[in-house]
């Protein structure tokens, strides 16, 4: 008898946890791999193909061992649940991400100091925002050359999106200003009468990687961001501008 038939319910209950986080690993680490091997471009057509693929695979066979079923693509009992209760599930599992970055920084922060977390942190944006807008672009079929239009309406389908509250402002037919009105990390901070993070160098990553991957010919320009001042009515703001 195999080891794992002898466990427990909850044992059996863990180690199934621990192979969904063993399948998102996997699934970054061959990213990132490919990425390093055939590049960026490349990797993106690839995981366009394995996500696809691998989704259809994955939930077919989740569906048929829990007894769900799946319509166009979803499961069927999201689409059964009342409008309020999953748009609850929407903003929680966008929390659950961002909390899961907190801890990632924090953690090194306390083995390592602010000025590694800082650096890991920044190189992250510089993986995560791309592939963030990539993702958004394909679920919104944008165009290669959608245009400042085409980043407006990807702006509204990020994750800070579900968690922070976000405007947008036209400023000329050819730019426009993102502001950052309310940020659940910052107002924390002030919450507890802390130094505002000082996340520009970041954001400048992220926020330029990001548009970029909508479409290369939009520029970025950070108007402000902590530790910039913060005497303004919103947190950060960027200019995108063709």
């Amino acid at each position: 008898m195999k080891l794992q038939d002898q466990l427990s319910k909850e044992e059996n209950a863990r180690l199934i946890i621990d192979y969904f986080h063993r399948i998102m690993m996997h699934h970054a680490l061959w990213f990132a791999e490919v990425q390093h091997q055939l590049g960026k471009e490349k990797a993106m057509e690839v995981m366009n193909e394995v996500y696809k693929t691998s989704y259809d695979i994955q939930m077919k066979r989740l569906g048929k061992i829990l007894g769900f079923e799946m319509a166009e693509g979803v499961p069927k009992p999201m689409l059964e649940m009342p409008a309020e209760s999953l748009l609850n599930l929407r903003e929680g599992v966008a929390i659950n991400w961002l909390a899961n970055d907190g801890v990632w920084f924090q953690a090194v922060e306390n083995k390592y100091g602010m000025n590694d977390a800082k650096r890991c942190n920044d190189s992250c944006w510089a993986q995560f925002s791309p592939f963030e807008a990539w993702s958004i672009k394909r679920m919104l079929q944008l165009p290669d050359n959608c245009g400042l239009e085409g980043l407006k309406q990807a702006l509204q389908y990020r994750l800070y999106a579900s968690v922070n509250k976000q405007s947008i402002h036209d400023e000329t037919e050819n730019s426009f200003m993102f502001r950052m009105d309310d940020c659940r990390v910052q107002t924390a901070r002030r919450r507890k009468d802390l130094p505002a993070y000082p996340c520009k160098s970041a954001g400048v990553v992220e926020y330029s990687s990001f548009a970029e991957t909508i479409d290369p010919r939009i520029k970025t320009e950070c108007v402000a961001c902590p530790p910039d001042d913060l005497e303004r009515e919103w947190f950060c703001g960027w200019r995108f501008f063709v």
